[in-house]
């Protein structure tokens, strides 16, 4: 009688001080969309959004649970942004070069011509300036970047003739993953084409298209281009180390805990690793295959490389004067670049250059 007394006149205090636990309610379940550019069929760059849905609901004992939707599934793979930023779903998974379009910034957000190696847009990216720049550019589009994957250098594609100098990418129809190395590849004479992953394939195999770039041996040799494409360039200058990201919408991630946001935060960064390793190991034996199936692999030549690395510099020359965030950004991105390759040159690539002609 005298404890019913005290939890029905106490407060709180009386009643803890009396020894009887408060009632615990259930924290409440969050169930989140995610929009992904990607087809399912390529378990590496797509897959990359089911470790991290798994991640968040493991760290999360199943109270957040982040649905992953393929390209076209939800949305087109190229509408993703639109998605995110009028919250009709809460995150994608995409590059950002896709939407280049919008603004020329977005592609500084993932590869350009001639930029970083995976390694040093990490450094970038962690402890330079770039995702604080990067956030401040998309919170005009009520969105936040991170990092949910990186390819490592990617190849230079599938053609159906070899590629001896600049000029043979005169008349050249070939389908490129931004519209900034369209740009640059239009100043080589080319005509760049923009078409999902999903798409390509059949594309190159109906002649609609002379040549096609995606990401290396791997996921090449899964689309099939070697069967219609025989000669395989390196390397993919426009992409050295491009970022795949995982765009929130602002306000979603506003309304998580401190709790919800770090295990968001902390899943991203494990996909991030996980998508890289994951090339790194399946793309040996891919690239094995592939010469097995008379693929022909081959380096651009020196002066391919100079025409496009000349043809790139006056792209970005023309977007600082198009685009105020492409030039801010940019010149953070420049100045941290020269660094890195000051550095790289030194221990990494005198390591590398040795390995690679060593017999193991």
């Amino acid at each position: 009688m005298q404890r019913r007394s005290i939890i029905k006149h106490a407060g709180i205090a009386g009643v803890l001080a009396a020894g009887a636990a408060p009632a615990v309610h259930a924290q409440t379940a969050i169930r989140w969309r995610l929009a992904s550019s990607f087809p399912k069929s390529l378990d590496t760059v797509y897959g990359g959004a089911e470790v991290f849905s798994k991640a968040v609901k493991a760290m999360s004992g199943g109270k957040f649970e982040i649905s992953v939707h393929a390209g076209g599934e939800l949305m087109p793979p190229f509408g993703v942004v639109d998605g995110v930023q009028q919250g009709t779903v809460e995150l994608a998974h995409t590059a950002p070069y896709y939407f280049y379009g919008k603004n020329p910034a977005f592609a500084l957000g993932s590869a350009v011509p001639f930029g970083f190696n995976a390694r040093q847009m990490n450094a970038w990216m962690m402890h330079g300036n770039g995702r604080k720049l990067m956030n401040e550019f998309y919170g005009a589009y009520s969105m936040i970047s991170l990092p949910c994957g990186n390819t490592g250098a990617q190849m230079g594609g599938w053609y159906r003739k070899e590629i001896k100098s600049p000029a043979d990418f005169k008349g050249m129809k070939i389908r490129l993953g931004g519209g900034l190395i369209g740009e640059v590849m239009q100043k080589l004479g080319a005509v760049p084409q923009s078409i999902p992953g999903g798409e390509i394939y059949q594309a190159l195999e109906k002649g609609t298209l002379d040549a096609v770039e995606w990401v290396g041996p791997y996921d090449d040799q899964k689309l099939g281009f070697h069967k219609v494409a025989p000669y395989y360039y390196y390397p993919g200058w426009w992409e050295g180390g491009p970022e795949v990201a995982l765009y929130i919408n602002q306000k979603a991630f506003d309304s998580l805990s401190a709790d919800n946001k770090a295990i968001v935060e902390a899943a991203a960064g494990m996909a991030h690793g996980d998508m890289l390793a994951k090339y790194d190991a399946l793309n040996p034996v891919a690239l094995k295959r592939l010469l097995a199936a008379q693929a022909k692999v081959l380096r651009f030549s020196p002066a391919v490389l100079d025409a496009s690395f000349k043809a790139s510099m006056e792209v970005f020359a023309e977007n600082d004067a198009k685009s105020p965030e492409w030039k801010k950004i940019y010149a953070d991105m420049r100045t941290f670049l020269r660094d890195q390759i000051l550095w790289f040159r030194v221990a990494e690539g005198h390591y590398d250059n040795f390995m690679a002609v060593q017999k193991i």
